[in-house]
Formats: C-alpha cells, sequence, structure tokens
C-alpha cells in the first residue's frame, strides 16, 4: 500500500487532482472522473486519517491531503446561486453541479484536518466544513421526510434537491450525521445537535418497522415506500454517530482514537521513546 502511495504522489495529476480510476497494467490514469463522493471518498479520508494514526509522523500522508484539498477546493467546490456551498464532480473536461450523500462526510473531513492545516487555513477549513454541513442539512430539509436523497443538484433552478427519480431514494446513509457530530466536537455549536436530533425522529418516524430500519425509496413523497432492506452501515455507523452526537466529548477522543471508513475505532499510535535510543514503541 505504502508503495503504491508513492506512486500516485509521484503521478502527475489532472489540475492537481486524482481520478478516481487507475488502470492496473499501463499504471496510468483512467476515465478522467474525480468524486469527493462514491469510489474516491475513503482515499481522501484515509490520507489524513494516517497521518493522525500514525500521531501526525506520517508527512507524506499529510503533505498529499493538502495538496488534494488544494486542488478539490480550486476545482470542486462551489457556491450555488442561492449561497450554498457544495462539492461537484468533475467529469470529462467539466464540472457537474451534482453533491452524492456520500459526499456530506467531507464536511466532518475538512473540521478534523483543519488543525495542521498549512499557513493560517486552520479557521478556513473549520469553516468550509460548517458550510458543506449546511448544505447538506438542506438537502434533508426540503424534503417531504427530512431525510436525505442520493443526491441532489444545483443547476437549472434546483438548489439542494433530487432531480431524477433514481437519486431521490434514502438508504440508512450515516455521512451527514457524521459530519454533524465532528462539527459538534470541533464547535459545540448546539445546531449540530438539533439537526441530528431532527435527523434521528425522522429515521424513527418514516424507517423503523417491525424487523428493524428500512430505506425509503422516494424522500419526496408523502406516501413513501420501503425498500425492505436494513444496510448494515446503519448499525455501525448511522447510529453510532447518532450515540456519539449526544455523548460526552470523553467518550473516544479525538486525541485518542481515529474513525475508519466504517466508523470502527481504531487507538492513536502515540511513540514514546524506548530504553534504546531511535527505537519508539506504540502505547
Amino acid at each position: 500500500v505504502m508503495h503504491i502511495r508513492k506512486l500516485l504522489q509521484k503521478m502527475d495529476r489532472p489540475n492537481g487532482l486524482f481520478p478516481n480510476y487507475l488502470n492496473p497494467r499501463t499504471g496510468r490514469w483512467g476515465q478522467h472522473h474525480t468524486s469527493v463522493g462514491g469510489l474516491g471518498d475513503s482515499f481522501y479520508e484515509y490520507l489524513l486519517k494516517a497521518w493522525l494514526v500514525s500521531d501526525r509522523s506520517d508527512i507524506e500522508a499529510r503533505h498529499m491531503y493538502d495538496s488534494a484539498i488544494e486542488a478539490i477546493e480550486r476545482h470542486l467546490v462551489r457556491k450555488s446561486s442561492g449561497g450554498l456551498t457544495f462539492i461537484g464532480e468533475w467529469k470529462n473536461g467539466h464540472l457537474e453541479r451534482k453533491m452524492g450523500h456520500l459526499t456530506c462526510f467531507a464536511g466532518g473531513m475538512l473540521a478534523l484536518g483543519a488543525d495542521g492545516s498549512p499557513g493560517e487555513k486552520a479557521g478556513h477549513y473549520l469553516q468550509l466544513g460548517a458550510e458543506i454541513a449546511h448544505t447538506c442539512h438542506e438537502s434533508y430539509d426540503r424534503t417531504v421526510l427530512k431525510l436525505g436523497p442520493e443526491a441532489f443538484k444545483f443547476d437549472g433552478g434546483a438548489e439542494a434537491v433530487a432531480v431524477r427519480q433514481n437519486e431521490k431514494y434514502y438508504i440508512l446513509r450515516p455521512e451527514v450525521i457524521e459530519t454533524y457530530w465532528y462539527m459538534w466536537r470541533f464547535t459545540h455549536d448546539p445546531k449540530y445537535r438539533r439537526w441530528g436530533w431532527e435527523a434521528a425522529q425522522a429515521i424513527d418516524k418514516y424507517c423503523r418497522v417491525s424487523g428493524g430500519f428500512s430505506g425509503i425509496k422516494d424522500v419526496y413523497s408523502s406516501s413513501p415506500t420501503y425498500d425492505d432492506v436494513q444496510q448494515s452501515f446503519f448499525l455501525a455507523e448511522t447510529l453510532k454517530y447518532l450515540y456519539l452526537l449526544f455523548s460526552s466529548d470523553d467518550l473516544l477522543p479525538l486525541d485518542n482514537w481515529v474513525f475508519n471508513t466504517e466508523a470502527h475505532p481504531l487507538p492513536v499510535i502515540h511513540l514514546v521513546n524506548s530504553t534504546l535510543p531511535g527505537n519508539p514503541v506504540a502505547r
């Protein structure tokens, strides 16, 4: 993995962005499609978290993360006519003004990575994370059920709403609540708990069934129908982040724990000097 990461670091990247596809035969980029949501999300997340779990000693990972975030902000982050900040997708040389529910995790990632940002950018990235959180909340608030769609547009008069029928579903995804939790931990702004409680109430009202919880096929319908699936990430992530959102900060403090992309906590590898010079050990 480290060898692959070094190769990726050395490769030329279109506009400084990491495309989603790499040809394993040629070692070159495949389709020039870049997304912070599906297919690309965990890559950026793990650059930051590799640095954090190493007790901030993995400098290569941090440099790659900072470079990627600068390119993302320059080429993918835009503000809608209604003043909502969103992260689009780069496809075939142009920006698609659509944001996926999966991309909503980025608000929390930006907040998590704010400390340690180059220059005086810590406050800037925390604010950008807050703007993404606000946009994703709007995607929930503008539906009938107060649950967010799979993807939402900022084009042709559409503002944080799904326009295609196959993007109007909600499958118990955690990314928006994940961002609420990170924003709460770093700001303690009560609106994040309020927004999280709104989502929890909507999930309980519209998704609870006799055998558990189900996804919804259309969040804009006042007569919702179920997809009859309870996703594993609902238990691993959605409910866990809701629980943490309303818990004290000393439960899994972020100085000592890093959550992987499925919300499993991993201990930070704090390094201390052992009795042998130059031989750090984990504690």
